[in-house]
């Protein structure tokens, strides 16, 4: 009886959340692995968890496609490129200054 009630909560939940929001979060969460890395050469773990998390919100959502694609690979040249070139947005250099990050290197 536990597990069913979990499950409809469960259920419950999902019916409730946006798909696109869904993806939007799954695209996030999954060029969140490829992005840290790239930016915690520069800077501390902390300074660039909260710089990599401006970037993903300076992102499109095409940019966020391609920056998931390089899932469980070191980034390269164009990735790094790709990141760079949104990490020197004035959105993502707005939320660096509103998080009290350093300016990134290259960005």
């Amino acid at each position: 009886m536990t597990r069913l009630l979990g499950f409809v909560a469960l259920l419950g939940t999902l019916a409730a959340c946006d798909p696109a929001e869904l993806v939007q979060d799954t695209l996030k969460r999954t060029a969140h692995t490829v992005v840290f890395p790239v930016v915690n050469i520069d800077m501390p773990a902390e300074p660039a968890r909260k710089a990599t998390k401006c970037i993903l919100d300076a992102a499109s959502e095409e940019e966020l496609r391609l920056l998931a694609r390089d899932v469980g690979v070191e980034a390269g040249t164009s990735t790094k490129a790709t990141i760079r070139e949104i990490a020197g947005r004035p959105a993502a250099r707005a939320c660096y200054a509103a998080n009290g990050v350093p300016p990134l290197v290259g960005g």
